[in-house]
């Protein structure tokens, strides 16, 4: 390490550091070192005024999680010197305080309070409370000892075999891809500075504990009980309290399914939401007393879903001072309320409501733990009828007036950041023919500057524009879609239309999309070269996803097409995973579509049910019971729901060439669904293609695989929607010999001109 004094120009060399870390005044650096030479192995302090070196601890072995508390005078850290040359050699906690002369050792296996067994983790840094009186570690299982070399060659190894039991908790793949973390599994425990005591928190009943800023108690989660119910329902936990001084839980919700649990900032309050009710409650630490706090207000808090299982809340702001009230935000206001559940009142006065514009509190300083009550707090503003955004400015919380407006612009603001000593702000700032550079302004925002000009790099392509339009579904619904168009856009001219869905898109309305390769379409490629973009909401009723697209898309491409610059035999869609399940259920319903891509797409809902999602090794039943797929029930309890929704069963209809991607380490959807489609597809002598690149899983990852089969979508997409020829690979397919063979590189390499042009497409 090379330290460089900026002023001076002088510089020190640290030699063979293996971690360092700064305090945040940076008065001081600690770092660790391993040497060849194992007498120079240790952990350092360096005050930087002077340059005195303290050794903390030092002699042959490991250092490491080096750690300085928020005042930046106390240091903790692991280390195995110890026992460095024992065959196992559990790591310690260390610390020292400014001012002594060594670091002291203050947590072992050997320590009172540490369970028999366990010994210091080393896989979880330690790190001190805020207010720097305890240091938070884990204990887990020692280490195992290295293999012995000279042991027993003819030794019997583990058969390598799976036993699925009906009775597991969990199922033997998520037992598998959890195998790592199960063998490393730590628990929390803390150990009290002043007191000289160490409390073990977490146990294996109760595995996780998660520490706050509360000096006192920590939330405490077990989903032991519930793991088995994961695969077909969702994860569900026992919440408890612990007092951190005596690591004791008190039980507080039982099966509990929502992630809105949390400390009041004082600690005096467990706030959770209640999902079943559409509620939020506290809990009274003191006495355990429960407080509904939203019950007699006549706005919900619950965000709205379509998916069979119960949403959650819109979330909080946070808590004043003292834990004397709490914020909470509904769809488009901030609410002030008492813990225990009244005074409640609408700090914004309704005014987001009113313009349906959403409010939520922006906090400048990255070191705010409170709400302030009586200093103007600022709102960032989203427009839900235009996607316009900007920000509103409250005068404080005790005001009755309505938030002023500060700034709204056509465009996203990214997220805002203040300087510590300035009221100076840099963001970003986008829209979709806007690359998001970087802006500097004063808080009034009235007079902001670019400061970065990446977006010059557009001005020699022609790119495109997006707007919202309204479409009326086939329930009587109005619903948006973004509709995008080229920049030299003709209304009197026919384009081909390429549709994208997913679920809702609005919302990526001012989004900006680079020139990209990548698994799905890049928009601003199709809109550069002659395209109209459409990306409609959908939205869905349980048990009929696949008619709820129809529903929608079908009427959104309508919408459009009646405009009158729409070619309706050049209409193309695109879609992957969920998208590309619509997609593929949408041919079996229509003949609207020119050509269609539907990626990693589930042909048959009976057996993808029954499927395994390898990336976490859950089983898929899940989706289809309570999220995405929306069945809302098990194929027992629904059978015909689960055959109407699977395109597998209608595969005779379809009249529409057909292309996918499905990669055999896929590991979201399994990829014998996309097998089972095209070998049926092949049966009944109709156009279609499966690209299985060996080895990728749900999305490309490779660059190159990414270029290859982004040429090969744009040639498919080409040919049926701008009329281009027809690629070689459609007609004659690519023998098992000669896969992968073609190089796409001379795509991507830039044309040589000499005619200039201002604007050239991609």
């Amino acid at each position: 390490m090379i330290l460089r004094n900026l002023s001076t120009g002088e510089q020190t060399t640290i030699p063979e550091i293996t971690e360092y870390v700064w305090n945040q005044k940076g008065t001081y650096l600690a770092y660790a070192v391993s040497s060849n030479d194992a007498a120079k192995d240790g952990a350092f302090a360096r005050r930087m005024t002077d340059g005195l070196v303290t050794t903390l601890h030092s002699g042959k072995g490991r250092y490491r999680s080096i750690a300085f508390d928020d005042a930046g005078r106390q240091i903790t850290f692991l280390s195995d010197q110890v026992g460095f040359e024992k065959p196992v050699a559990p790591y310690r906690v260390y610390y020292w305080k400014s001012g002594e002369p060594k670091a002291v050792e203050l947590v072992s296996a050997m320590t009172a309070g540490v369970p028999k067994g366990m010994v210091v983790a080393d896989n979880a840094a330690p790190r001190f409370s805020r207010d720097g009186g305890r240091i938070f570690l884990a204990t887990g299982p020692p280490p195992d000892a290295p293999a012995d070399p000279t042991g027993n060659p003819a030794a019997p190894q583990p058969i390598a075999v799976d036993l699925w039991s009906a009775k597991d908790p969990l199922l033997q793949p998520m037992q598998r891809v959890r195998a790592d973390q199960e063998r490393t599994r730590n628990y929390r425990a803390v150990f009290h500075l002043a007191d000289k005591k160490f409390v073990q928190l977490a146990t294996p009943d109760l595995p996780t504990v998660s520490p706050g800023d509360d000096l006192s108690r920590a939330i405490g989660m077990s989903d032991i009980p519930y793991r088995m119910e994961a695969s077909w329902d969702q994860s569900y936990n026992d919440v408890f309290l612990l007092d951190l001084k005596t690591g004791k839980p008190s039980r507080v919700l039982d099966h509990w399914g929502s992630n809105s649990t949390s400390m009041s900032a004082g600690g005096k309050y467990l706030l959770y939401f209640d999902e079943a009710t559409g509620h939020w409650f506290t809990y009274r630490v003191a006495d355990g007393v429960r407080a509904n706090l939203t019950d007699k207000l006549k706005v919900r808090f619950q965000q709205e879903n379509d998916t069979p299982d119960l949403p959650g809340a819109y979330g909080t702001a946070g808590w004043t001072a003292n834990d004397t009230s709490l914020l909470l935000y509904d769809q488009f206001d901030i609410w002030e309320v008492k813990p225990d559940g009244t005074g409640a009142r609408n700090v914004t006065s309704g005014a987001g409501r009113a313009a349906r514009v959403a409010f939520r509190y922006r906090s400048m300083d990255p070191e705010e733990r409170v709400v302030p009550a009586n200093k103007p707090l600022l709102l960032s503003a989203t427009d839900d009828r235009t996607r316009a955004t900007g920000f509103y400015r409250l005068a404080n919380l005790a005001t009755t007036a309505a938030p002023e407006k500060v700034v709204m612009l056509d465009k996203a603001f990214g997220a805002v950041n203040k300087a510590k000593n300035a009221d100076t702000v840099v963001f970003a700032l986008s829209r979709f023919e806007e690359f998001p550079d970087l802006w500097t302004s004063d808080l009034s925002f009235k007079e902001m500057k670019k400061v970065s000009s990446v977006g010059s790099q557009l001005s020699q392509f022609t790119w495109g524009k997006s707007e919202l339009i309204e479409y009326i579904n086939a329930d009587g619904q109005t619903l948006r879609a973004i509709l995008t168009k080229p920049d030299d856009f003709d209304p009197k001219k026919k384009y081909p239309l390429m549709v994208y869905i997913y679920e809702e898109l609005t919302q990526g309305l001012h989004s900006f999309s680079a020139p990209n390769v990548a698994t799905s379409i890049n928009i601003p490629r199709y809109v550069s070269n002659g395209y109209v973009l459409l990306r409609p909401d959908i939205v869905y009723t349980t048990g009929y996803p696949g008619e709820a697209a129809e529903k929608c898309v079908i009427p959104a491409v309508n919408t459009v097409v009646a405009q009158g610059y729409i070619d309706p035999k050049r209409i193309g869609i695109q879609g992957h995973s969920w998208g590309g399940y619509q997609i593929t259920h949408l041919i079996t319903r229509t003949k609207l579509f020119a050509a269609v891509e539907a990626g990693a797409s589930v042909s048959n809902m009976i057996s993808a049910y029954g499927g395994i999602r390898w990336g976490t090794g859950m089983s898929r039943a899940f989706q289809y019971e309570k999220t995405q797929s929306r069945i809302g029930a098990p194929p027992w309890d629904a059978p015909l729901q689960f055959i109407e929704n699977s395109p597998i069963f209608w595969v005779k209809k379809i009249q529409t060439p057909y292309l996918t991607i499905h990669n055999d380490e896929d590991d979201a959807v399994p990829w014998y669904q996309g097998i089972e489609f095209i070998t049926a597809l092949r049966r009944l002598s109709k156009e279609g293609y499966m690209f299985n690149y060996n080895g990728e899983r749900h999305g490309l990852r490779s660059r190159e695989n990414m270029k290859h089969w982004t040429v090969h979508m744009d040639e498919f997409f080409d040919h049926y929607l701008l009329g281009k020829p027809r690629p070689e690979w459609m007609d004659k397919g690519v023998p098992f010999l000669e896969r992968g063979k073609r190089d796409v590189t001379p795509l991507f390499k830039k044309k040589e001109t000499t005619t200039p042009t201002s604007q050239v497409s991609k």
